[in-house]
């Protein structure tokens, strides 16, 4: 099993030794579940709108970049500026005007109370959104534990009532060796072999 360290120049067990007890439990649950394949993907929950690729190759699609990623020591929860880099170059690979937008993530309770918001990063292709990574957030210690979203794939004008993306001028993102040396070769391999014509076709 890959362990990413979240540090440059430091081994993933370096890395964990600075942190309290608490921290140490969570990694040891993210890692017995990697062992035993327990991990959870986007496709499970999606909330999966679209009209791009097919909605088998965009579920395909969202958990490779979700496995890859979320071999981080700490898994993805925290990952979204990596989830949305290995996306976006995946989604313009296939062809299609992809960019990644940042901005503030605003979560809503069913009844419309403000529960949480941070800085996050996503996916637009036109009028499309991608909020992919979501599904993790309830392992990221700085959410409060009531927060639990569902990944999103679909228009703008239909995202779901629980959470707002308030996009805000775009920067490029920030380099990331993990990114660019081995997450992203690894993607667009997969890409190569499992492309298909029949699932890149858009739906009649």
């Amino acid at each position: 099993m890959r362990e990413i360290s979240p540090a440059v120049n430091c081994s993933a067990e370096d890395f964990l030794r600075v942190f309290p007890s608490e921290v140490h439990q969570l990694v040891a649950e993210i890692r017995r579940q990697k062992q035993e394949g327990l991990r959870i993907l986007p496709s499970t929950s999606l909330l999966d709108h679209s009209t791009l690729l097919t909605r088998v190759y965009r579920h395909r699609l969202l958990d490779a970049v979700a496995a890859l990623v979320d071999e981080n020591l700490f898994g993805r929860s925290e990952m979204c500026l990596q989830f949305a880099d290995l996306l976006c170059r995946a989604l313009i690979h296939l062809g299609l005007p992809a960019k990644f937008v940042s901005g503030w993530a605003i979560y809503f309770t069913a009844a419309g109370q403000e529960v949480f918001r941070w800085k996050h990063t996503w996916v637009r292709v036109e009028s499309e959104a991608i909020d992919g990574n979501v599904d993790s957030l309830f392992e990221n210690p700085t959410v409060p534990k009531g927060v639990k979203l569902a990944p999103y794939w679909g228009p703008i004008a239909q995202m779901p009532s629980d959470r707002r993306l308030r996009e805000e001028r775009c920067s490029p993102l920030p380099p990331d060796q993990d990114v660019s040396d081995t997450w992203w070769p690894e993607l667009r391999a997969w890409l190569d072999k499992e492309l298909s014509p029949k699932l890149l076709a858009k739906p009649e």
